[in-house]
């Protein structure tokens, strides 16, 4: 710090939330700058388990929290996620700052979502159906409605005017659907206004105005660098920038003081939906990972695909984010392998290739180069110290930092904030 930035380094879910939610015990104020309630972030602190869809974990810390203007909201999420926080002890009360600029996701959003996904058939990305890429959509055909219209009754409702018009017309014409009802969102949406008021800012100046006075800022991303919408396995990604580079935009801050990048992986790789993975285990093996490391999303319990650790995915992940270190999550799921792969490279038409392509095509045919590596059969999970993992542990570690580039900083051995060890320790 002054400025670290945390991304996930696969294809997300890699347990960014409990990293924020460990480095914000040090931060004077934490940002999410990407993404929607589409990502889920799960931390276990207190002996309580806490599901985190829109709000920065650093609430957990009572830290000040700022949703930038590169998130998409979804108001009622939003206000049901920040009652329960506060249900749990943690009230958002003096410690919520939301942009004025962020966008909102409107009714309209999730039903387009999901009739997309059905149109498509096989073809289907296999999103939330939380509205997220209909919501991005109309952000950049500049059909958005951002947080700051909400505030003024006639801005809001000539926004929802034009929107449902232009809807409508697909809705009825293409997909057969009822017409969307304008009085009704906006009696809705309106209905939110008064709770959401205080809360709204200019966060981009807030932030910059934070860094300049020395203070250590967290930035939190959602989701995954393979997830990236122009540096993922695209289609078959989320629909926003989840490299560091988006904080950029994400937060609107002009990027100097930033010293810190952590990329965020699991010690194997999981990913969700449809898409390439090339190192995506036999069905035994990935249902034992699936269930050691309780492999089901937080947003929409989906059972998460499972495999080896792939080094191509992460050295990618290091090039884009320009990644100083690593934390190395779930450890322990790998307890009982007496045999662990590691993703080294793969095969595709002919030839060895060290680097992840950009093609889907050519990654989708690709098969990975494997390097066995022998496992601990221990228990890790009451692990505290570097030198108290077992040696081939300690191996496995090492030999993800030669093949990755990047140094690991902290590696995890189980879900709660003591199961965590430093690797200098």
């Amino acid at each position: 710090m002054p400025a670290t930035v945390v991304v996930g380094a696969q294809w997300g879910d890699e347990g960014k939330g409990r990293v924020v939610d460990l480095l914000a015990e040090h931060a004077d104020l934490v940002v999410r700058f990407q993404g929607g309630n589409n990502a889920g972030h799960t931390v276990l602190a207190d002996g309580r388990t806490y599901h985190f869809h829109l709000l920065p974990c650093g609430l957990l810390r009572g830290i000040v929290s700022v949703i930038g203007n590169g998130v998409v909201v979804d108001p009622a999420t939003l206000l049901e996620e920040v009652d329960t926080l506060a249900e749990q002890g943690h009230p958002v009360d003096g410690k919520l700052l939301l942009s004025e600029n962020a966008h909102l996701i409107m009714p309209y959003h999730p039903l387009l979502d999901r009739l997309f996904e059905e149109a498509m058939g096989p073809e289907a990305i296999g999103t939330t159906l939380r509205g997220i890429g209909p919501a991005y959509a109309d952000k950049y055909a500049r059909l958005g409605i951002r947080v700051a219209d909400l505030l003024n009754d006639g801005v809001f409702r000539r926004r929802v005017e034009l929107n449902v018009r232009l809807k409508n017309g697909l809705l009825e014409n293409v997909f057969h659907q009822p017409p969307l009802d304008t009085d009704a969102i906006c009696a809705q949406y309106l209905g939110y206004r008064d709770r959401l008021r205080p809360w709204v800012t200019d966060t981009s100046l807030f932030v910059e105005q934070q860094l300049r006075a020395g203070k250590r800022v967290l930035f939190e991303g959602a989701n995954g660098c393979m997830l990236d919408v122009d540096f993922g396995t695209y289609p078959y990604t989320t629909s926003s920038n989840t490299i560091a580079g988006a904080v950029l935009t994400g937060a609107g801050v002009s990027g100097w003081g930033f010293d810190r990048f952590l990329g965020v992986v699991k010690a194997y790789t999981t990913r969700v939906g449809q898409g390439p993975f090339p190192t995506e285990a036999p069905t035994d093996i990935a249902a034992h990972i699936r269930e050691r490391g309780h492999e089901y999303g937080t947003t929409t319990g989906r059972p998460r695909r499972c495999g080896w650790f792939d080094a191509a995915v992460v050295r990618k992940a290091a090039r884009l984010n320009q990644l100083t270190a690593l934390a190395v999550t779930h450890l322990d799921v790998l307890d009982d392998f007496a045999t662990i792969r590691v993703g080294t490279g793969y095969r595709a038409g002919g030839e060895t290739l060290t680097e992840m392509p950009n093609s889907l095509y050519r990654l989708d045919g690709a098969k990975p180069v494997y390097e066995d590596l022998p496992g601990w059969r221990a228990d890790t999970s009451a692990v505290r110290r570097w030198s108290d993992l077992p040696r081939n542990a300690q191996r496995y570690i090492e030999r993800i930092e030669t093949l990755t580039g990047v140094a690991v900083e902290l590696v995890t051995v189980g879900a709660s904030r003591e199961q965590c060890l430093s690797r200098d320790a």
